[in-house]
């Protein structure tokens, strides 16, 4: 199986050395991603709605990939605060309740401190 490079565009990515997703066989391995919006260069100041734009930007390198979100298998949620957790979900459940993938929260500190969640997904190709 060959292997696919996937890129956001994001400075982040050769400055660090990672591919916000990689193909590799039958799966898609998308990176923490956050909520961090491309075409307005910006980020919310509210967890939830960087949650959602964590999906779309999930969605994006997904579709690149040739998967979608109906494909996630796995899906793991980093927070620097785990109250604002519950304020997601419904966002969650906005992209993934009729997927309801296999899932993990924890609680870390993020690259900067505007990021209120970093969101990392595995899904079949």
């Amino acid at each position: 199986m060959s292997r696919k490079l996937i890129s956001s565009g994001s400075e982040f990515e050769t400055k660090i050395g990672y591919s916000r997703a990689v193909v590799d066989g039958d799966y898609v391995f998308v990176s923490g991603t956050t909520g961090y919006n491309y075409a307005t260069n910006s980020i919310s100041d509210d967890a939830a709605e960087q949650a959602d734009q964590c999906f779309a930007n999930i969605e994006q390198a997904l579709k690149e990939a040739g998967s979608s979100i109906a494909q996630i298998v796995r899906v793991t949620y980093i927070l620097p605060n785990r109250d604002d957790f519950k304020p997601c979900w419904p966002v969650f459940e906005k992209w993934l309740g009729e997927v309801r993938p296999a899932a993990t929260m924890f609680e870390a500190r993020l690259l900067d401190d505007a990021m209120k969640i970093e969101i990392q997904v595995t899904a079949r190709v």
